[in-house]
């Protein structure tokens, strides 16, 4: 079929980015943004503005926080039938549901604190399965005050969760599609890497004032390189992390009795009780076991603050706390485990030393979802992150460039859509990212269902980005550049700087005050982000402005120069 080995890797190396390269764009882009999804969280959220909290006290704030938690109806709704037996007896009502378990969440970054709980169904179909119905809330850790739950956390909950399962829930499939974009991309990777034999020599090559063409490729391979140990790493990593839940989950299916088995001994092992006990029992100072916890760290030299929290069979004599550490401070997500008895605060086990399997897993698990302090590191996974974006993004200019004239002479309209959709992939996706924020200041703060809205005001913009760039693409068709281009770079510098404004108008906190007078950089790094966001569109909309007025036409470069790329 090809007249060498590399010839079927360059097709290869083609053909994988082109249809799975718009799914890799959303994924490096998001991934990027993903790494200060807590600061995006607090510009979308004015009332979550001040400084990040430590796990608070549980006996002053969070006991009542709990107390005042109630199963989710919509959850109660879908899934109460399944789970209770009802020649047993009449269901439970939701808000007569009782606690099992307790559970509280802060990382270094969160001013707010994530909370829940699963509610037990007293009269269960299966004793085996976990029957829960769950409850979340988020809270002020300073008052332990309930903070809206009906607003979208912008970062957390829409940007990084889009990184890898483009927000598409149904049946897991968004989470299976990038799967399989991640293992186009490995392959793409080690494609490239057969393509390019000056490997070496690329990483030093870039050539802007040549050809078009000839700078575009230059800039595909020059990102491509420098970045690849990143970009190899994310995509591995990225696959381990979801390997046993989503891609290969035996646990639940094929080895579910077994893996039901193991939980059985390892609770006598360690002493932690699996089933409840059916005796009532109080619960002991928290805050005690807490500061035990934090004695035992400290003593084993590496003193830290609690950063997750759980009761485990409340109100139980079976009931045991398990406390474990905020691992802010290293890269690998470990926790180091404490585990009390519920009733009397007595340690009934600590995680033992990791095995050279598990901290190796748990060193890559952490690399990959950077939860360490480093800011310097964050940076660099944001560096990677947009140098994966540039990578995608030259390789669709190219491939379009390439085939311009070609397809222009033949009347072929293929040309014409491949170009739409890098439009839509590139300048298409920050433009529903960055007008989603814009939807965030302009929706009034007490809309009800507001984050529906700005969801709807995301996807909606994506669409006519996507229309907008085929309805202009017929310079396309002529070899010559689609305006949609500068045209969606002008929107974007405007929703930008209109980004910036309408958080000073709305809010208050203005650069100047968020920078000079009172600093508080999440808000500030936010609207400074998006002003160098606008500036950067600003100078490519009148760069493309030129070339479109000079009617350059981007001509492939000479057959020894392209026969990487088929």
């Amino acid at each position: 079929m090809f007249a060498s080995f590399r010839l079927s890797m360059a097709w290869l190396h083609t053909w994988f980015g082109l249809v799975l390269g718009y799914v890799l764009m959303a994924c490096f882009f998001f991934g990027a943004l993903s790494v200060f999804d807590r600061e995006i969280d607090r510009w979308a959220l004015p009332e979550t503005r001040f400084a990040p909290q430590p796990m608070p006290s549980f006996d002053a704030v969070l006991a009542p926080a709990f107390a005042r938690l109630e199963a989710d109806p919509a959850e109660y709704a879908a899934n109460i039938s399944a789970m209770h037996d009802a020649a047993k007896g009449p269901q439970t009502p939701r808000l007569e549901l009782p606690a099992d378990e307790y559970w509280a969440y802060t990382t270094h970054r969160d001013p707010v604190l994530a909370i829940g709980a699963g509610f037990r169904v007293p009269l269960p179909k299966d004793e085996e399965d976990h029957n829960h119905i769950h409850g979340n809330a988020t809270i002020d850790p300073r008052t332990g005050d309930f903070v809206r739950s009906d607003q979208l956390r912008i970062g957390s909950q829409w940007f990084y969760p889009m990184h890898y399962s483009l927000n598409w829930n149904w049946k897991n499939l968004g989470i299976f599609t990038v799967g399989l974009a991640a293992l186009v991309m490995l392959a793409a990777l080690v494609t490239g890497v057969i393509m390019h034999r000056k490997f070496f020599r690329e990483f030093f090559t870039f050539r802007p004032d040549r050809h078009s063409q000839r700078s575009l490729l230059d800039l595909h391979n020059l990102s491509g390189v420098v970045a690849l140990p990143f970009h190899f790493f994310f995509a591995f990593t990225g696959l381990l992390i979801f390997a046993g839940t989503y891609y290969f989950p035996v646990s639940q299916f094929q080895l579910k009795p077994l893996h039901d088995r193991h939980e059985v001994i390892e609770a006598r092992e360690t002493g932690l009780p699996h089933e409840r006990a059916g005796i009532p029992a109080t619960l002991a100072s928290v805050d005690a076991m807490m500061a035990e916890a934090r004695r035992r760290w400290a003593a084993r030299d590496m003193a830290g603050e609690v950063g997750f929290l759980q009761l485990h069979h409340f109100g139980d004599a079976n009931g045991y706390v398990s406390i474990y550490r905020a691992g802010s401070d290293r890269v690998a997500l470990v926790g180091e485990g404490m585990h009390f008895k519920a009733s009397t605060g007595e340690l009934l086990h600590e995680d033992p030393p990791r095995t050279a399997v598990a901290e190796t897993n748990e060193f890559l698990t952490g690399l990959h979802l950077q939860h360490f302090e480093h800011w310097l590191l964050r940076w660099l996974y944001v560096l990677g992150g947009l140098l994966g974006c540039v990578c995608i993004a030259t390789g669709f200019l190219f491939f379009v460039g390439k085939r311009k004239q070609q397809h222009a002479r033949a009347g072929d309209p293929g040309s014409r859509w491949v170009d739409a959709l890098a439009v839509t992939a590139v300048t298409g996706m920050v433009i529903a990212a960055v007008g989603m924020l814009v939807a965030n200041r302009l929706l009034p703060a007490d809309l009800a269902g507001k984050g529906d809205w700005e969801k709807l005001a995301f996807w909606g913009l994506w669409v006519l980005a996507l229309l907008h760039a085929l309805v202009r693409s017929a310079p396309v068709a002529q070899a010559r550049i689609n305006p949609a281009w500068r045209e969606q770079c002008w929107m974007l510098a405007s929703l930008a700087v209109a980004a910036v404004m309408l958080n000073a108008i709305t809010t208050g906190d203005h650069l100047i005050k968020t920078v000079f007078t009172d600093p508080y950089w999440p808000v500030a790094g936010v609207d400074l982000i998006l002003l160098a966001t606008a500036a950067v569109a600003v100078w490519a909309a009148r760069k493309l402005a030129r070339r479109e007025r000079i009617g350059v036409t981007m001509k492939s470069p000479q057959p020894a120069a392209e026969v990487a790329h088929v």
